[in-house]
């Protein structure tokens, strides 16, 4: 069990939570951009291999910038995987402002520097398990999501948290096309989003977040699927009723409200039992997927009674 202490001010707070991962196990920063080119690969070396040991995930080669940053799934750049490295050049992320509204003690349009004043940034070394069967380790940088939201005051009658995406069609060429209902939105039970784990993250590697990640700001949440990760937030919404979230909206027979990371669930169209980790080189073979994503000790609580695989 690790300790975190963050200092704001005068007050030294701890943060409990259990991290069993290294800088030994990050994705290496190429790796991460290269993705594609390495699932590729795999997939034509045999993408059936057999599956490898529990013990084997623990043991991940690093990845590397490159890998994360030039495969990535941000639509309003475009639906190809090589889209938002070469279209996110174009988001303005100066002067950066968050709306924050609903539910909360001191409602307002914040800079992002302001947001931020006081809180503390820290390293957090997460898995990061895509929807699609692959998963990373990364290295994110940024404060608890419950350090903003205690700043902002959470009203008693708030149940969950709402966010949006930037939403601007003169920077963002895939908002042409309806994909999903513009703006992206994604949303968090109020426990959820107040939990240690749960990060607001403003950076990878001890960098700046690139645009394609999710500059300037974006969720982290790492025991559930990637995309409920939103990226370069402009609003977050305290209310009293569960948001409506953009995959659910499309397809809630494929992407619930919770999508939590679960082996035992499958997506309609493939399994989710195993993963494929980046890094692994040409035989990589696929690995047994983790409840949660590996961090069941820290929030198999929250869902203490609910059907998982109901409430998916």
């Amino acid at each position: 069990m690790g300790y975190v202490f963050l200092k704001r001010k005068d007050l030294t707070m701890a943060h409990r939570w259990t991290n069993t991962l290294t800088r030994a196990d990050v994705t290496p920063e190429p790796l991460w951009l290269n993705r594609r080119q390495v699932i590729a690969g795999a997939l034509g070396a045999g993408a059936m291999a057999s599956i490898a040991s529990p013990a084997l995930a623990e043991t991940l080669e690093p990845n590397t910038w490159e890998h994360i940053t030039s495969y990535n799934n941000f639509y309003e750049f475009g639906t190809d995987k090589e889209d938002p490295a070469a279209n996110a050049h174009r988001l303005n992320t100066s002067g950066w402002e968050i709306e924050v509204d609903g539910l909360v003690d001191a409602p307002g349009r914040y800079s992002l520097t302001s947001l931020l004043e006081g809180l503390s940034e820290e390293e957090r070394i997460y898995r990061f398990r895509c929807v699609e069967a692959w998963s990373m380790v990364v290295p994110w940088n940024g404060v608890e999501l419950k350090d903003i939201l205690d700043k902002v005051g959470v009203q008693s009658g708030a149940k969950y948290v709402a966010f949006e995406t930037a939403n601007r069609p003169d920077e963002m060429p895939g908002l042409r096309y309806p994909v999903l209902d513009w703006p992206y939105r994604e949303g968090l039970r109020l426990d959820e989003a107040l939990h240690p784990l749960t990060l607001m993250a403003t950076g990878i590697y001890g960098k700046p977040i690139p645009n394609q990640n999710g500059a300037p700001i974006r969720l982290v949440v790492p025991w559930k699927y990637g995309f409920k990760s939103i990226k370069s937030i402009v609003r977050i919404t305290l209310t009293d009723q569960e948001p409506a979230t953009s995959w659910n909206m499309a397809n809630a027979r494929e992407y619930g409200f919770y999508s939590n990371v679960n082996p035992t669930v499958s997506h309609p169209r493939w399994s989710q039992a195993s993963e494929r980790k980046i890094g692994g080189g040409l035989f990589n073979r696929r690995q047994p997927t983790l409840m949660f994503n590996g961090y069941e000790a820290e929030v198999a609580d929250l869902y203490k009674g609910m059907d998982l695989t109901t409430y998916f």
